[in-house]
C-alpha cells in the first residue's frame, strides 16, 4: 500500500487518534534484531498519540511516563543497520525517527517429512496456497482501532517446547523460510486457550498450517494457531484471556502432534517469548527463553526512557 494513502486514512480517522494507549506494564521485551521487537521513543506526552508506520504497515504506539513510545514488530527477513520510523503528529509535517537494528543468527534444524507434497507441492496445490496466503496477508496486516488489553501472554496450551522461534529450517534437506512462531509438542486434543483477550479475525483449513485460528488484540497485534485438531469459535467472535479456542492436533505440514503459535507486530511475526511474563518463562526454563535474545535468561522489563 502506497504510503501517502496510509496517512490519509490515519488523518481521516479520529477514532484511532483519540484512542488511549497502551499501559507501560504491557510492553514486551525489547530485542532489536531481525524477529525481534524495538521500543522507539518518538515522541513526548501529553497530547494525543502521534502516529508511526514502519515499512509502510501502522505501529503500536504506548505511553511510556512522559514519553511517546513506538512497540515495533521486526520482520525476520529485516537487515541489521539503521532504520527509520515516518512519525506523524496531527498537521506538523511528516518527520523520521532513527533507530538501530543489530543482527542475530539463529540455529539451524533439519525435519524429514513423509509426505513429499508438503515439500514440493503439485500445480493445483500451489493454487490454493497461493489463495490461502492472501488470506493470511489480509489476516496479518490487521489494525484495528481498539487496544490490546494486555501484551503480556500466558502460554496458550500446555506441553514442551519442540520448535523454537527463528529457526532456519530444511525439510528433506531443502531449505525453507525460516521458523516464524514456537511449537509446542502435546497429545492431540489438549486444550488451546487465547493467551489474551481478542476477537477472532480468521479460521480455516490451510495447506501448510491445517486447521488454523488467528486472533486480532487490537492496534496490529496478532496471534496465530495452527495444526489444529477442532476449531471451537467462530470468525468475528469475541475470546477473553484464557478461553478455549480449539485443540492441539496434526493437520497440515507436521512431524507429530503440536501447535505452532505465532505473534505478529506490524505484520511481522516477531518472537513470541518476548511476550510471556518471567513467571512463564521460568516455567519453561531455557526452552522459553527468547531466541531472538540468543536464548538467554530475560531480565525483567523496565521503563524505557527518551533522551532529553
Amino acid at each position: 500500500m502506497c504510503r501517502l494513502y496510509i496517512y490519509a486514512a490515519l488523518l481521516l480517522s479520529p477514532a484511532l487518534a483519540a484512542a488511549a494507549p497502551v499501559p507501560q506494564a504491557d510492553l514486551p521485551l525489547t530485542a532489536s534484531v531481525p524477529g525481534g521487537v524495538a521500543i522507539v521513543c518518538v515522541g513526548r506526552a501529553p497530547g494525543p498519540a502521534p502516529q508511526v508506520v514502519f515499512e509502510g504497515q501502522r505501529v503500536l504506539v504506548s505511553r511510556v511516563g512522559d514519553a511517546w513510545q513506538a512497540v515495533v514488530g521486526l520482520p525476520l527477513a529485516l537487515k541489521p543497520g539503521e532504520h527509520d520510523l515516518a512519525v506523524l503528529e496531527g498537521e506538523k509535517a511528516e518527520r523520521t525517527v532513527r533507530f538501530e537494528v543489530g543482527a542475530h543468527d539463529y540455529e539451524t534444524e533439519h525435519l524429514t517429512l513423509a509426505n513429499r507434497r508438503q515439500v514440493d507441492p503439485e500445480p493445483d496445490d500451489l493454487k490454493r496456497i497461493a489463495r490461502e496466503h492472501e488470506r493470511l496477508v489480509r489476516a496479518f496486516s490487521t489494525f484495528s482501532d481498539f487496544e490490546p488489553e494486555d501484551l503480556v501472554f500466558d502460554l496458550p496450551s500446555a506441553g514442551r517446547v519442540s520448535g523454537g522461534f527463528g529457526l532456519r529450517r530444511f525439510f528433506n534437506n531443502e531449505p525453507r523460510l525460516p521458523h516464524s512462531g514456537l511449537d509446542i509438542a502435546a497429545p492431540e486434543g489438549t486444550p488451546i486457550t487465547a493467551p489474551a483477550a481478542g476477537r477472532v479475525l480468521e479460521t480455516g483449513d490451510f495447506f501448510f498450517n491445517g486447521l488454523t485460528v488467528i486472533l486480532d488484540h487490537g492496534r496490529g497485534v496478532v496471534t496465530m494457531y495452527n495444526h489444529l485438531s477442532r476449531i471451537d469459535v467462530a470468525k468475528g467472535e469475541r475470546v477473553a484471556r484464557g478461553e478455549r479456542i480449539g485443540a492441539v492436533g496434526k493437520t497440515g505440514r507436521v512431524t507429530g502432534p503440536h501447535l505452532h503459535w505465532s505473534v505478529s507486530l506490524n505484520n511481522a511475526r516477531v518472537d513470541p517469548a518476548l511476550f510471556l511474563s518471567r513467571e512463564v518463562r521460568a516455567q519453561g526454563s531455557r526452552a522459553l527463553a527468547p531466541a531472538s535474545l540468543g536464548g538467554a535468561p530475560a531480565a525483567d522489563r523496565e521503563p524505557v526512557r527518551c533522551g532529553d
